[in-house]
């Protein structure tokens, strides 16, 4: 006979990138039955990141290597992990009820929300024509199907940067659109690439539209912020890091969020809803990192289990 799958849990934790891994860590190492749903693989962002050198303990790691090593240390103390997109956040009494995209139902004394953001579309003509045909958004993804073509990167944070620092592994030539006049990636990123012969930064730009033919990307059409002069930019893949969105959507009726779709919460990470917690990049943040999310996992974990135990 099969075994019936458990539904009720202390906590359940909505995301498996850093901060929601840490916050199940916490969580399950205070002996609190502890679920973490997450809609693909453990660890996030992290998956998409060739090398992170700004994350103590590690000069240098590779992101989904240090999604394992997170995930390893989620579950030694009993966490469990499950597949599912969460549509849905219900309270019942003092009791939360999540049910995914998989039809099931799971019902939680305490939710910690860690749905991360998703990657700010340019909103252009040909962006959604052309995605997956030259048009992406993840590098470390990605990128070996350029290895020798011209590329463009569209952004002038730190993804951008780093990413198009990434691409020049594999590219003949990467060119940066900024639409400012200036970068606002970290001065060591930005001293980084400028030393990098493959990257070309080109400031005051936007993209207008993404262009191409039957199969794949050939280019751009620009327009330059200050003079108005419009152009076009012949290129085999245009990758896109314009910022980031909120994954909220579930969570809109809960009154949780700011106006822009962000998660509020105080400084225990605690929402205007007792017993549901955010951490991460789903906050209303002032800095979006590995490090601030694990901050933010163990205090949510350990304040779970202060709520839990504030309950009986």
């Amino acid at each position: 006979m099969a075994e019936e799958k458990k539904t009720n849990y202390d906590v359940v934790v909505i995301g498996a990138g850093p901060g929601g891994m840490t916050a199940a860590m916490y969580a399950s190492r205070a002996n609190l039955s502890v679920l973490m749903l997450d809609r693909g693989i453990y660890g996030g962002n992290l998956n998409n990141t060739a090398e992170i050198e700004n994350y103590t303990g590690f000069k240098s790691v590779k992101g989904p290597d240090l999604a394992q090593q997170m995930y390893e240390g989620a579950t030694q103390f009993g966490a469990d992990y499950a597949y599912g997109t969460v549509e849905k956040v219900e309270l019942v009494g003092d009791e939360k009820h999540l049910t995914t995209d998989m039809g099931d139902t799971f019902v939680a004394k305490a939710v910690v929300i860690a749905t991360g953001s998703d990657q700010r579309k340019l909103a252009v003509p040909g962006e959604a024509e052309f995605s997956g045909r030259g048009v992406s958004y993840c590098a470390v993804c990605d990128g070996a199907f350029f290895k020798g073509k011209n590329l463009i990167v569209v952004g002038g944070g730190d993804s951008a940067v780093e990413e198009g620092g990434y691409l020049t592994q594999l590219a003949n030539k990467v060119t940066v659109l900024v639409r400012r006049d200036k970068l606002r990636a970290q001065p060591i990123e930005q001293e980084k690439a400028f030393k990098n012969p493959k990257l070309e930064f080109v400031y005051n730009t936007s993209v207008t539209e993404i262009v191409g033919d039957d199969t794949k990307v050939t280019g751009v059409k620009t327009v330059n912020n200050v003079t108005g002069e419009t152009g076009e930019m012949a290129a085999d893949g245009v990758f896109i890091y314009v910022g980031n969105v909120p994954m909220t959507a579930p969570f809109k009726g809960l009154g949780i969020l700011d106006d822009k779709g962000w998660v509020k919460t105080d400084d225990k990470m605690a929402t205007a809803v007792p017993g549901i917690f955010a951490v991460g990049d789903v906050r209303d943040t002032v800095l979006r990192q590995v490090a601030t999310a694990v901050g933010d996992g163990a205090i949510a974990g350990q304040q779970v289990y202060k709520y839990l135990d504030s309950q009986k």
